[in-house]
């Protein structure tokens, strides 16, 4: 249980940190296209910000389907 518990806190830490540092870096691009959603439009962002959501995304959810697909939980008793 406590390293499940290690694993989902550093899959959120590093994602954290990751958009963060994303954030930092994406301030002073020039080119921003704005992503369709089919009930409307986002505002201009740069495509390096889309990408690294992306990727932040991909490390959160990979971290908490290792943490909860992880064997060892607790006992079950089926008789």
């Amino acid at each position: 249980m406590l390293l499940r518990l290690r694993l989902l806190i550093g899959s959120l830490l590093g994602g954290t940190l990751l958009l963060t540092l994303l954030c930092l870096g994406a301030q002073n691009l020039e080119e921003r296209p704005q992503l369709s959603f089919g009930f409307g439009r986002s505002a201009p962002l740069p495509s390096g910000f889309i990408v690294g959501v992306a990727l932040v995304l991909g490390v959160i959810s990979g971290g908490a389907s290792t943490a909860l697909l992880l064997p060892g939980g607790p006992a079950i008793d089926e008789s």
